[in-house]
């Protein structure tokens, strides 16, 4: 969040901007379920709120949708203690983002669109917090992969369970949800499969 939102966010009357700034965030996560990518204008009508109080909690599209993404602040999809096996380990995290997408699909679309847009943007879905977590799943083959392939390996399975395949697979492809979310594991299986031959190049 800027500089701007947050110090007013933080200057008297905490638990009243709190809840005017939780229903901007309610009011666009509502919007974007009914497929819009909703701007700070259509968020304060909806809302009840002027413009002008709703500029003052969210300055841009781009950290209002932000504000609106949905946050996880998890740091591991494994459970604890993990399991050993690579397969299971990597099943386990791939399921968790499938799903997660899944149930978030109407906010990642949002969130894709504005990524895609004429105009860079920081947003979250490009921040690659899933990463970690397939880079963890990966540790039994770490050192036989080598760090390199290894976080290789993690891309391309993270591309795998994305939005953005999600999204060619149901939209171009033609696939219901299940079919999407079977063909996302069989990627999920097939590169890892595949790694254990042939490394991905480092």
């Amino acid at each position: 969040m800027n500089p701007m939102s947050t110090g007013y966010l933080e200057s008297g009357r905490a638990r009243q901007k709190k809840r005017t700034r939780d229903q901007l965030i309610a009011a666009a996560r509502e919007l974007i379920m009914t497929g819009e990518t909703p701007r700070i204008e259509d968020v304060a009508e909806a809302a009840g709120i002027s413009r002008t109080t709703a500029y003052r909690y969210f300055t841009s599209q781009t950290e209002l949708l932000a504000a609106a993404y949905p946050e996880t602040t998890l740091s591991s999809a494994l459970p604890d203690p993990p399991p050993s096996g690579v397969e299971e380990r990597v099943a386990l995290v791939a399921d968790f983002v499938i799903d997660r997408v899944r149930e978030t699909e109407l906010q990642q679309r949002a969130m894709l669109r504005l990524s895609l847009g004429t105009v860079a943007h920081e947003l979250p879905l490009r921040q690659g917090r899933v990463i970690p977590w397939f880079v963890e799943a990966l540790t039994p083959l770490a050192e036989e992969l080598g760090s390199e392939s290894t976080r290789r390996l993690a891309l391309a399975l993270r591309a795998a369970c994305g939005i953005e395949t999600r999204v060619w697979l149901t939209d171009v492809a033609g696939l219901g949800p299940d079919d999407v979310g079977a063909i996302q594991r069989w990627m999920v299986d097939a590169l890892l499969a595949h790694a254990v031959e042939t490394p991905p190049p480092a």
